[in-house]
């Protein structure tokens, strides 16, 4: 019979649970300790676009030779009855993303989508239709000199400068211009890329000549030429129903014929536009073509 108290167990049994408890926390230290810290755990660069990265990523890109960094500049603007506001800020990213890609060393910095559009008041220019938003001269090379500074501080070297609308192009000449004096003697530079958006006003002017679209179709603004661009980038954008052909007036917000457009067309202008830029970039930062 037991007499009901516990039993004790053997001084050898207690010592040998000890060690076991000892050796399980030991493990359990070792295991902890050696995971490695957050920050070097950044995975492998897994989008061309800053905004979607983490620091450890653009970091780690810097360390592996992606030292060059495009700054896309958009604008929101109207862009007549049948082409959304935001043409050329989903235009201008899509394409800097593809000009990364080809170039395979650079990141593309978040769109500026506030760019000088004229007179707010009085309204002029696309400032009499609703949705379009300006700002001053002086406020927008302010933005951009702020980016192209924080970029140098990342530890970027070619900072260049594209501008998807006519506006303000001379304003990127003169924002590079200012950077480059302050970097003298540094090894950083900024680049505006004017190729960007010549190439659309004459290159791919051209290609739609040769496929028969007239002057008057071809147009200046949210004809077909815009309008085809669109359509190959991003056709969501675009409701040619909407476009009243029988009234082509300037009260329409629109110069040319976005009627004779098409995504085959506007293909034509995105591969010259990334093709040239590229290349442009390239001879900026002294390669040999």
């Amino acid at each position: 019979m037991t007499s009901g108290k516990k039993r004790v167990p053997p001084a050898a049994n207690v010592a040998r649970r000890r060690t076991a408890l000892a050796l399980g926390s030991l493990v359990l230290w070792l295991a902890v300790d050696l995971l490695p810290a957050a920050d070097s755990r950044a995975a492998p660069r897994s989008s061309v676009y800053l905004e979607e990265l983490t620091w450890p990523e653009v970091r780690d890109a810097l360390r592996s030779g992606t030292t060059t960094v495009i700054v896309p500049i958009g604008g929101t603007e109207q862009n007549g009855p049948h082409m959304a506001l935001g043409k050329h800020n989903v235009r201008v990213k899509a394409l800097a993303g593809s000009i990364a890609d080809r170039l395979g060393d650079t990141l593309v910095a978040p769109v500026l989508s506030y760019v000088p559009e004229g007179s707010i008041s009085p309204p002029a220019g696309h400032m009499r239709f609703p949705g379009t938003i300006s700002i001053p001269d002086d406020v927008f090379k302010g933005i951009v000199l702020g980016a192209g500074r924080s970029l140098k501080q990342a530890g970027f070297l070619h900072v260049v400068l594209i501008g998807d609308s006519g506006d303000y192009q001379s304003l990127l000449g003169q924002v590079a211009s200012q950077l480059n004096r302050e970097w003298a003697g540094t090894p950083v530079h900024a680049h505006f890329i004017a190729d960007y958006y010549r190439t659309a006003q004459s290159a791919y002017v051209d290609a739609l000549r040769r496929q028969g679209l007239s002057e008057a179709q071809i147009g200046t603004h949210a004809g077909a030429a815009d309008t085809s661009l669109m359509l190959a980038l991003d056709p969501a954008l675009v409701h040619l129903d909407r476009f009243d052909s029988k009234n082509k007036s300037n009260s329409q917000g629109v110069a040319g014929d976005p009627t004779a457009s098409s995504a085959a067309l506007g293909r034509l202008g995105v591969e010259l536009i990334i093709t040239k830029t590229v290349a442009a970039i390239r001879a900026a930062r002294g390669e040999k073509p």
